[in-house]
């Protein structure tokens, strides 16, 4: 069922040949459904991507066990983004124009998804992301409404930030942010938010990525006296940052969202230098039976737990989604799925939590698929709304305090 880089690499001369061939041309192929699963097994995403991609294959078997979507298989061919948005492009390109994907799955960080989106809208197939960036939300990244957002917004991250500043009684914030669209989302999005409760911010910084040293960041946000600092940033420039502050000895707690203050920064750190700090994070629909059958099948494919991975989560739910509106459409026509996503994913109708029981439930009428990773409501922009677990780096562990909702 699954096709991977090395199984096309003899083609690649013929595949070239192939891209920007009339559309005509690249008839798909009968009796199956083929999508492409685009995941950051390599680069900064690499401790989500493998796994995601491994939920995209484990739900796909799920659908096919069952009889698959409106008749069809579903058959998944893999790609690795590299975290990477350049080489993102070319797989995207590689799994549309020579896989002939009818989809794309699984995309994450938003550089990767903001430069793959005008890929899928000009093949006219839906793409499905865990990306943060607002530009995602609207056009022209969605111009043509077949884009959706498993993850929270960077503006959503923002808004949790606020609540959390509030409750943990800090006053005066500032914030430091990656010089990309998801970096300068999460700390515009505390910033409005922030501002909205009759605050104020008392530095914004916007570094650029890939420097040696953040110092001079670091002492002008720093000189402004903040007690905590907010930031928008990945993995690689946090280490840097945390380490310069550490040295630094300046008393400042720290917000950071979950895919920076993670496991890796505490190995990459040292326990003593991240102690304290507050990682934020969606959290899975963890009471659903959906979430059962998730963490399952995640304990199966790579033996840890389906927490570990909340973007494992989101990648089995996009299959389910998509498998659902491909049933209820009986059709494999892009705009017959994409007129029938939000209507077996969001009330009303029969709560439904398998694939099983959801295809079963579509012969009597409306259903309500509620995900593994949340409810699954997709707004007008195609955005769902998680709900935020607030960790505490403590003793080099990330204990989960309590969850907000927006």
């Amino acid at each position: 069922m699954t096709h991977t880089r090395r199984q096309f690499i003899g083609t690649i001369g013929a595949a070239t040949a192939l891209i920007g061939a009339p559309s005509i041309l690249r008839a798909q192929g009968q009796g199956t459904f083929r999508i492409g699963a685009l995941c950051p097994v390599t680069g900064s995403g690499s401790p989500f991507g493998s796994g995601m991609q491994k939920m995209i294959i484990a739900a796909a078997e799920a659908v096919n066990a069952a009889g698959g979507a409106a008749g069809r298989k579903i058959e998944i061919v893999s790609e690795d983004t590299q975290t990477s948005p350049q080489a993102a492009v070319l797989a995207a390109k590689k799994l549309i124009d020579v896989n002939k994907v009818q989809a794309v799955l699984g995309t994450w960080s938003s550089g990767v998804s903001l430069a793959v989106v005008p890929l899928t809208n000009d093949a006219n197939i839906i793409l499905m992301n865990t990306s943060g960036a607002p530009a995602l939300s609207v056009p022209p990244a969605n111009s043509k409404g077949l884009s959706y957002r498993f993850q929270a917004t960077n503006d959503r991250f923002g808004r949790a930030f606020a609540e959390i500043c509030e409750k943990e009684g800090f006053k005066r914030p500032a914030t430091m942010a990656f010089n990309n669209a998801s970096g300068i989302g999460n700390t515009e999005g505390f910033r409005k938010a922030w501002e909205a409760k009759g605050h104020k911010v008392v530095e914004s910084v916007v570094y650029e990525p890939n420097q040696p040293t953040y110092r001079s960041e670091l002492q002008k946000v720093l000189a402004a006296n903040p007690d905590v600092i907010v930031t928008g940033s990945y993995l690689a420039d946090t280490t840097i940052i945390m380490r310069e502050w550490y040295q630094s000895g300046e008393p400042v707690k720290w917000v950071m969202p979950g895919w920076a203050a993670s496991p890796d920064l505490v190995k990459a750190v040292g326990p003593d230098v991240v102690e304290g700090i507050i990682s934020v994070d969606s959290v899975s629909n963890e009471n659903a039976p959906s979430y059962k059958a998730y963490d399952e099948a995640y304990r199966k494919a790579t033996g840890q737990p389906g927490q570990s991975n909340v973007y494992a989560a989101m990648t089995w739910d996009m299959v389910h989604a998509l498998a659902l509106a491909i049933e209820a459409a009986n059709s494999t026509d892009t705009a017959a799925i994409n007129a029938k996503i939000r209507e077996v994913s969001n009330p009303a109708g029969q709560q439904v939590y398998t694939y099983v029981e959801a295809k079963e439930a579509l012969k009597k009428g409306k259903i309500n698929f509620e995900g593994a990773s949340s409810v699954l409501d997709f707004d007008q922009y195609g955005d769902v709304t998680p709900d935020f677990g607030v960790f505490f780096i403590e003793g080099g562990q990330l204990n989960r305090r309590y969850v907000v909702k927006i």
